[in-house]
């Protein structure tokens, strides 16, 4: 890591070689100037970390050089020198912005203090104003301001600075994850990791050595010892995506490590303890699940603690235009594309469909259609949306008055997968959920497709 740098203005020559020599030997870079001008001017061209300006010198003074110093960097650490008979000049300067005042005469040793308080505060100001930015953007990207949303923006501010478990509800592609990162980002423990494992993703086995870590020689492959997901967030925050999807068998040791917050790894007998907030997202009815016996009840309970539920977007339909709008020009700046809007009829489009994959879905739609575009304005044609499947493929959607959610849900299912030729991952894309999800669904159905599970669809 480069050393800071400090940059040292006095008309004197003895004075400013003193602070020279005394910033030298507490091991910062250092540039002189013997002039305001000549040190505003050295400023700009190399940039420092910190000034420290006499400000008692001709023809232009310290105040005035502070204040040419802070029209280039307002939050510039500027440590100014003074004699006793000029502290009101000093607290001027505080006032126009500098960070200490030190009279002479002073020993190195309380400048060197003085510097080095300045330096701390100016980086707990950087790093301040980085988290807030980071929240802002957390909170951002969860755009809208329908009350379903004030709603959950004001449950994450509730919630974000204690250690309970929270578990964050929602359809696929309602932005759970971002609900995470917020939860995180607001909360004491930011400055610690975020770690996230995909439940849904990982076999039970491999899911397992993810989770807590393995010893080396615990099964075949484990050529060394790894430490797992609970560890790597010891003292941050930990992200268990789709935990619905994990196994009965690994339940037990996940709700002893989410009561007792302690494991062994695989294979090991060392217990290890640490001190993870645990945040989970799911997009089944777990309570559904728990009845039907596929999920421990205590689990649930003990995931359960603090439930944050995040609408779909059909039911905060006042958001859409502001969400499409946001990614249009999210977009079209990525892309760079200079695309003004879109017609009636693509807005109108958009906002009467029902997004099954919710803002995900909506997202996706928006960024092919910016990528497409050859004009300025995006047109109905440009959207492939999953109702418009049976125009696509000339055939129609056998949905009937009487019929229960879940027979549309595969008749729908059936035709997107019919519309991509079996692929299984571009169907999933389409309908919005996990390629483990469709797989599970088919297997329900008693459906079988040729090459599904081959390697280029997972």
């Amino acid at each position: 890591m480069a050393k800071p740098s400090i940059l040292v203005i006095d008309d004197e020559p003895l004075m400013r070689e003193y602070v020279e020599e005394a910033m030298v030997r507490a091991g910062y870079g250092v540039d002189s100037a013997s002039t305001g001008a000549e040190g505003v001017a050295l400023f700009e061209q190399k940039g420092h970390d910190l000034v420290i300006t006499d400000l008692k010198m001709q023809p232009m003074d310290g105040l005035e050089t502070a204040r040419r110093l802070f029209s280039l960097q307002r939050d510039l650490p500027l440590i100014v020198m003074t004699a006793y008979g000029t502290i009101e000049t000093a607290v001027e300067a505080l006032k126009e912005g500098a960070a200490d005042y030190i009279l002479k005469p002073f020993a190195p040793d309380a400048l060197e203090l003085a510097v080095s308080r300045a330096l701390d505060r100016a980086r707990l100001s950087r790093e301040n104003q980085y988290l807030r930015g980071e929240i802002h953007h957390r909170y951002h990207t969860m755009v809208g301001g329908s009350p379903a949303m004030r709603t959950v923006h004001e449950q994450i501010r509730k919630v974000a600075d204690s250690r309970a478990t929270v578990l964050i509800r929602g359809e696929t592609g309602t932005g759970k994850e971002l609900v995470a990162h917020a939860l995180h980002h607001a909360s004491p423990r930011r400055d610690n990791a975020f770690i996230k494992v995909n439940c849904a993703a990982l076999s039970a086995g491999i899911l397992e050595s993810e989770l807590f870590g393995h010893e080396k020689g615990s099964f075949t492959g484990a050529h060394e010892r790894k430490v797992g997901r609970f560890e790597l967030a010891d003292g941050g925050s930990l992200l268990l995506d789709e935990v619905s999807e994990i196994g009965v068998d690994l339940q037990p040791k996940l709700l002893r490590a989410l009561q007792e917050r302690e494991f062994e790894r695989v294979g090991g007998v060392q217990t290890i303890s640490v001190d993870t907030r645990i945040v989970a997202t799911s997009n089944r009815n777990l309570e559904q699940a728990v009845e039907k016996g596929t999920f421990r009840h205590d689990l649930f309970f003990r995931l359960n603690v603090i439930s944050i539920s995040l609408p779909p977007l059909r039911e905060r339909r006042e958001d859409i235009p502001v969400l499409m709008d946001h990614f249009l020009g999210r977009f079209a700046k990525e892309n760079g594309r200079r695309i003004k809007g879109f017609s009636d009829k693509a807005r109108k489009l958009l906002i009467e469909y029902d997004w099954p994959g919710n803002v995900r879905e909506l997202q996706n739609a928006i960024e092919r259609a910016v990528v497409l575009s050859n004009d300025p304005i995006l047109e109905p044609p440009l959207f492939q949306l999953s109702h418009g499947l049976a125009m696509a493929t000339g055939g129609t959607p056998q949905f009937k008055a009487g019929m229960t959610v879940a027979d549309m849900e595969k008749e729908l299912i059936l035709q997107t997968l019919a519309h991509c030729g079996q692929n299984r991952t571009r169907a999933a894309e389409l309908l919005g959920i996990s390629i483990r999800t469709l797989r599970n669904k088919l297997k329900e159905y008693g459906v079988s497709s040729p090459g599904a599970d081959s390697d280029s669809e997972e």
